[in-house]
């Protein structure tokens, strides 16, 4: 890999606008964002309410998706097309396809237009290290859990090397700004597991998180510690680190990542849990999970 396209991909990283024409989050957290969707969704017509034999009738899966989340999803700028849009993730939504003897389509969006649109309908999975919430349980269907890795799915803090012997847990954020994905996992720790902060803000796509911190914009980010790790990487000379010794809670409840789709499509739900078990009797995902760790560590994002 050259320099160069080192150079573009962190660019992409930093810049969640390129491929998403959007980095602005809703001011609501994900309650809102799904219930909007859904109210939403009650006004449009459903189509025949059969998504698992429309997919089949036309030939296609459409999957939504946010790209920056290495190593489950994320861009090669050296590739066109759909065949950009690769990781741990992609190769699942491309199985599934497989499976159901349709081609695959990727749908790039920003984290809660993935959530909104699939739960209207719109699209018809969204495939994006889904984490379990009651929220999305109940705006729509979701698969059960196709990754545990508790050594690898984590959550903790980044902040500013500066503020590490101020910020040492969720304790410490008491006056402080903190910065969550809207919709996301993380956005839930802020609300369950941060006895106080100063104030909250929210951003589409995790990237946009660590750069508020950098600048000085936010004084930490929750955030998944393998994509914090991949970051500190590929900027070695950003000031920022992850703090020691802290990780948030994960119960049973959210364990596994996720696979969503429609409220009401048990077909669909039920099929693609099939395709899961298949996936998962052949050890297919945590191969997949090293094969793009390591590639994304081969164009400079970790």
């Amino acid at each position: 890999m050259t320099v160069g396209m080192t150079g573009v991909l962190s660019a992409l990283m930093l810049a969640g606008c390129s491929v998403l024409g959007t980095v602005e989050a809703p001011s609501g957290g994900e309650a809102d964002v799904l219930a909007a969707a859904e109210d939403k969704e009650e006004t449009e017509a459903t189509g025949s309410g059969n998504r698992l034999e429309e997919i089949k009738a036309r030939g296609y899966l459409e999957v939504a998706t946010e790209p920056y989340f290495a190593p489950n999803e994320f861009i090669d700028p050296s590739k066109e097309g759909d065949d950009r849009y690769v990781g741990a993730d992609m190769e699942l939504a491309h199985y599934i396809a497989d499976a159901l003897g349709v081609e695959c389509r990727i749908v790039p969006l920003d984290f809660t237009a993935v959530l909104s649109s699939v739960t209207e309908g719109k699209y018809d999975m969204a495939i994006s290290a889904l984490a379990y919430t009651p929220a999305r349980a109940e705006a729509m269907e979701l698969s059960k859990g196709y990754y545990y890795d508790e050594e690898t799915v984590w959550y903790g803090l980044l902040v500013r090397e500066e503020d590490l012997d101020e910020i040492q847990s969720a304790e410490g954020l008491g006056d402080k700004v903190i910065v969550v994905q809207s919709g996301s996992l993380q956005e839930m720790f802020a609300q369950e597991q941060v006895p106080a902060y100063k104030e909250m803000k929210r951003v589409s796509a995790t990237t946009d998180g660590f750069l508020m911190v950098q600048e000085n914009k936010a004084d930490a980010c929750i955030t998944a510690g393998a994509t914090a790790e991949l970051y500190l990487e590929a900027n070695p000379d950003c000031g920022m680190a992850i703090v020691p010794d802290f990780r948030f809670v994960v119960d049973e409840s959210t364990q596994g990542t996720r696979i969503g789709m429609k409220k009401g499509e048990t077909e669909l739900l039920e099929e693609v849990n099939r395709i899961i078990d298949q996936m998962t009797e052949e050890g297919l995902y945590e191969e997949w999970y090293e094969e793009y760790s390591q590639y994304a560590a081969s164009l400079g994002i970790n």
